[in-house]
């Protein structure tokens, strides 16, 4: 997640795709928490928390995997876990 300085001198967000995202999750974690891995998979076909997954939303997929992700650790999963609740916190 970059910010970017607009004229006026406010910072914006710059939100990734959450498709991108779960490509670096499944990069830097290896052995994936078995109760994560239904919401990583999900993840991979979300642009954003706006889009639907079936009967969910990309919000709750992304919200499901935060919660079963506590087993991912490193700078990582620190930078990536920051990332997606900061997108989760955007979009309220």
């Amino acid at each position: 997640m970059d910010m970017d300085e607009n004229p006026t001198g406010n910072t914006r967000m710059l939100i990734r795709p959450i498709r991108d995202i779960a490509t670096d999750i499944r990069r830097d974690w290896k052995n994936v928490y078995f109760g994560a891995v239904p919401y990583l998979d999900a993840m991979f076909s979300l642009y954003s928390v706006a889009d639907p997954y079936y009967l969910d939303s990309g919000r709750s997929v992304v919200m499901y995997f935060l919660a079963n992700a506590s087993t991912w650790r490193g700078e990582t999963a620190r930078r990536v876990k920051k990332e997606l609740n900061a997108i989760l916190k955007a979009s309220r």
